[in-house]
């Protein structure tokens, strides 16, 4: 079976996104996030990967998950559902799971890790939310924490949870 892991930054009220973009620029987090998607697979709803600045992400396998099958995204391969996406997937293929909203809730369930960006702060508009870490279920394996700075305008923590 494949090792999926969400991986996602939320800030104090779990929220993700507003109008399809992400709500802090944190460019640690992005090259976290480069770190650990590059060489993997990447599954990511319609809406996310229309919001990428320059379509599929280089060297990672990019999915697609769209209602509609007719729909096209260049670099990437589309399945109209998570279930048939990972049906297509190697057993020794590390899986992330990259967003957005709709995504993540299905993956919650079969999700075996969790890389969560921790961003200290509120943003002032969202849309789009990450569903609660039910601390029943998932336990905290690390925390790097990191103040703010020049780069990055508020403190944040990658966390790592697994499931218990």
């Amino acid at each position: 079976m494949s090792k999926i892991s969400i991986i996602v930054a939320v800030d104090h009220n779990m929220a993700i996104g507003f109008q399809n973009k992400l709500l802090f620029w944190l460019p640690n987090d992005l090259k976290r996030f480069k770190a650990l998607t590059t060489g993997n697979t990447i599954i990511m709803g319609r809406k996310t990967f229309e919001s990428l600045p320059k379509g599929a992400l280089p060297n990672r396998r990019n999915i697609v998950l769209s209602s509609n099958p007719k729909t096209e995204c260049p670099g990437a391969e589309v399945f109209t559902s998570l279930e048939d996406a990972l049906k297509q997937c190697r057993a020794d293929e590390k899986i992330y799971i990259m967003g957005g909203e709709s995504v993540y809730r299905q993956a919650m369930p079969i999700a075996d890790e969790l890389c969560l960006t921790e961003i200290d702060a509120s943003a002032p508009q969202a849309d789009a939310f990450f569903p609660t870490v039910d601390a029943g279920i998932w336990q905290e394996k690390s925390r790097e924490v990191h103040p703010s700075d020049e780069k990055h305008l508020c403190p944040y923590a990658f966390v790592n949870y697994v499931r218990k």
